[in-house]
């Protein structure tokens, strides 16, 4: 008798989530992701000298676009989009049609768990995505919509169906996501940890937010990924992830969604140039201690009810009470602005962000 075939299930949203991957290379790490990626459409978004011939592995779905592509597609308005920097990668939300948006690095691998087992990091990123997040309220038990989780005793019924989840954020093993000072003083730190947890992030709690393997609902918070402008020409990089996640959160907390942290790893392959990462930062490092404050204080009226109108307004905050202390940020304000513009050129009308009954579980 014979044995009944097996069924393999069809992958999470298949049809609705583009993978972004930045890079200046041959896409050889593919050919490790390719159980996991490959029924996915990518887009590829080439930094550096567009004549180079980057090559994708056979059997990849993708369009590739290179900055001759940037700027015949926006125009003037490519002034918005980083060049030299990982930050270019923004450029592949605003060309995606789909609800969801994977981003990954291309020294980013596929990781195993405790068991020895290979993780599909993308595949967690949407379950997290696909359920809900706790803001306003910490279940000590962290998600309580995982498989054998619950919430704990003491936690609110009113608050038990959540708020849609607007992020996932995976973490990552091996080379840890050090600045350079850190970097410096423990070059041989390797982090080996897995912590088989997801955690909601609280409303009104600021997080650093590395966009090396972040998932992301396009149609609930795509115009707030921002990467700013970064790398050629700019006084600073290795921001870009911080930036779009200091005005994400800020914004997600004022719309009431979700932003969810930990579960999926991946394997970060390799550390970068500290000494060269320390000149990219070091203007950073010493401006954070003044956009920390910024940010923890930005107020968004009522009337901001939009992913764009809330991106406005913080833009504005930016050039008011940021451009005082360097004329760089009049520069990030304008361009900020510029990006928004360019969004919703690309995305018109219907594929806006909806709008939301903010403030209605504060």
């Amino acid at each position: 008798m014979a044995e009944p075939a097996t069924i393999t299930p069809a992958p999470l949203l298949k049809d609705e989530l583009d993978i972004v991957i930045p890079t200046i290379r041959n896409l050889d790490f593919l050919e490790m992701w390719r159980p996991f990626f490959q029924p996915y459409h990518l887009i590829i978004v080439q930094d550096g000298d567009p004549s180079k011939i980057i090559k994708v592995p056979e059997g990849f779905d993708y369009e590739l676009y290179n900055r001759n592509d940037i700027n015949r597609i926006l125009g003037p308005k490519a002034s918005c989009i980083s060049f030299k920097d990982s930050a270019c990668r923004c450029f592949g939300y605003m060309v995606s049609k789909k609800k969801y948006v994977y981003t990954i690095d291309d020294d980013c691998f596929v990781a195993k768990d405790p068991s020895g087992k290979d993780i599909n990091a993308l595949e967690q990123h949407i379950k997290n995505l696909l359920s809900p997040s706790t803001p306003f309220f910490f279940n000590t038990l962290y998600d309580p919509y995982r498989a054998g989780a619950d919430f704990v005793r003491g936690y609110p019924f009113s608050l038990r169906e959540g708020v849609p989840t607007a992020v996932s954020h995976g973490l990552w093993l091996n080379i840890p996501d050090y600045d350079a000072p850190t970097q410096l003083v423990k070059p041989l730190e390797r982090n080996t940890r897995y912590v088989d947890a997801i955690m909601t992030i609280p409303k009104g709690t600021l997080f650093p937010m590395c966009g090396m393997n972040l998932a992301f609902n396009r149609e609930l918070i795509g115009p707030a990924m921002y990467f700013g402008l970064m790398g050629d020409g700019q006084p600073i990089g290795r921001y870009d992830d911080m930036w779009a996640g200091w005005c994400t959160k800020v914004i997600c907390d004022h719309l009431g969604l979700g932003v969810k942290t930990g579960l999926p790893y991946i394997w970060h392959s390799k550390a970068s140039n500290p000494f060269v990462n320390l000149k990219k930062e070091y203007k950073g490092i010493y401006w954070q201690e003044e956009l920390i404050p910024f940010f923890q204080s930005v107020t968004l009226p009522k009337d901001c009810t939009t992913v764009q109108k809330c991106y406005i307004e913080i833009s504005k905050q930016v050039k008011a009470k940021l451009g005082k202390v360097d004329e760089y940020f009049n520069k990030l304000g304008d361009a900020m602005l510029t990006w928004i513009e360019a969004w919703d050129e690309l995305n018109p009308s219907g594929a806006k962000s909806a709008e939301l009954p903010n403030g209605a579980l504060k």
